[in-house]
């Protein structure tokens, strides 16, 4: 099960750390990396994790061996990188995280000059360099250094972020703002941009970056029984969940209930689509809330495979206004950074509670009524071929979608399988109009994949 445990995708190489993902194999990679993007500055960011200095050290060694100059930014969120890489007109970027996976897991993310996923082209490129290594290997006299900037990369990302928001009206309503940041990447960060630059009345908890995550990283229902609890027990206006590297967020209302990723995503949307013209770009997984979201807007949504990549690729095409993965908790506003970013959704969210005076709680309600149900099975090798083609001969009469596993859709409900980009787990997700209908979806699969 070797290369279940090290996996290359769309975003970067990730794996667990020790025998598969190992600080040779990192700056090997870098240096390919360095090789691909040419001499020059790169940016080298990291989240908390155990094992992030260890392989910062590897990195950074790969790049200069290429005949970089590293431009090191310390523990940061991922979006800032991608936005300090797109400001400063460095040769790319590198983010040493794994993101929503557990500690044991860290991950190279990669970005080009323009602070993006490398698409398709880069990827196959880099890949190329990487297998054949044929790597530059700097002269003495070409090697170059190493530049701290630990403060930059913060200021120009919510710089960016706040230029689109009412901040002023904002602050004058003095939110009383609860914090799970899992003693991640985003933890000092979000602090400062939640009580500093906004005046919230901050309440925050896991905002220690010298301490491991405690609780599973992604931040979902499950998982934040913790926020909730501070939402009560302070009467916070809202609640606000974070990732370990700051891309992804989740939101408790005022009595605590943790929302639906895809109903964040939903109401950051119908935020952004009042006042910025374009379409929205969701992946295949995302709810059919945004389409209600989006045609209330008279915009369109373009849907993708599941990878922020693809959906920033999609949203370049058609221009859009903003995008997202719902289920995953991003949200991608073309305005700030082509990339899931958990500042911007905070920064809409009260700037929407700060113009009309609702609740959370009363946005949520507003917005159609679908039930979700999901689920994740150990991936075996050779079998989803098979379920895809035992699924489409169940359902012949709904309408399918086969670029990211299967989709079957009807009027009022769909299915999706597919296999993780990240994991080793094939992933099943139903929405339908009523719960019934959604768990009948889901077990139907299931069913399908039992032994």
């Amino acid at each position: 099960m070797r290369e279940h445990r090290l996996k290359i995708g769309v975003s970067g190489i990730r794996g667990v750390v020790g025998e598969f993902l190992t600080p040779a194999l990192a700056s090997a990679f870098a240096q390919a990396f360095g090789t691909y993007v040419g001499p020059g500055r790169v940016v080298l960011g990291r989240d908390t994790r155990p094992s992030g200095q260890m392989l910062e050290h590897a990195v950074a060694c790969g790049l200069l061996a290429a005949g970089c100059e590293v431009v090191l930014v310390g523990i940061q969120p991922t979006p800032t990188i991608q936005v300090f890489v797109s400001a400063t007109g460095a040769r790319g970027g590198i983010a040493i995280t794994a993101s929503h996976n557990p500690p044991e897991y860290n991950a190279l993310k990669l970005f080009n000059h323009g602070g993006l996923f490398f698409n398709h082209y880069e990827r196959g490129e880099l890949l190329d360099l990487y297998h054949q290594s044929e790597f530059r290997h700097a002269a003495n006299h070409e090697i170059r250094g190493v530049i701290a900037d630990p403060d930059g990369p913060p200021r120009l990302h919510l710089d960016r972020v706040l230029a689109h928001v009412d901040a002023a009206r904002i602050r004058a309503r003095r939110f009383r703002v609860a914090l799970d940041a899992v003693n991640g990447a985003a933890s000092r960060m979000s602090c400062e941009f939640l009580r500093d630059r906004l005046g919230c009345q901050l309440d925050a908890i896991a905002v220690d970056p010298t301490r491991p995550f405690p609780r599973q990283a992604e931040p979902k229902p499950e998982t934040l029984g913790d926020l909730a609890a501070l939402v009560r027990d302070r009467g916070s206006d809202i609640g606000f969940g974070l990732d370990p590297d700051g891309d992804r967020l989740a939101v408790a209302d005022e009595s605590g209930r943790v929302l639906d990723n895809d109903d964040v995503l939903a109401l950051v949307v119908d935020r952004v689509l009042e006042r910025v013209p374009g379409d929205v770009v969701v992946n295949l997984t995302t709810s059919s809330v945004l389409d209600a979201v989006a045609e209330r807007h008279g915009r369109k949504v373009h849907r993708t495979p599941v990878g922020e990549a693809n959906v920033v690729e999609r949203m370049q095409a058609v221009g859009a206004a903003i995008g997202g993965e719902g289920g995953n908790g991003g949200i991608i506003f073309s305005g700030v950074q082509l990339c899931r970013d958990s500042f911007t959704g905070m920064a809409f969210l009260l700037d929407r509670l700060a113009a009309g005076g609702d609740t959370v709680s009363s946005l949520a309600g507003r917005l159609p009524l679908y039930f979700r149900r999901a689920a994740q099975v150990a991936f075996q090798h050779g079998r989803l071929g098979s379920l895809i083609q035992s699924l489409e001969e169940l359902h012949p009469e709904a309408a399918r979608d086969r670029r990211d596993g299967l989709k079957l859709v009807w009027p009022d409900r769909w299915v999706h399988v597919r296999a993780s980009n990240t994991e080793p787990v094939l992933r099943v997700t139903a929405e339908a109009r009523s719960e019934r209908q959604a768990e009948d979806l889901r077990q139907a699969v299931l069913a399908l994949l039992a032994p």
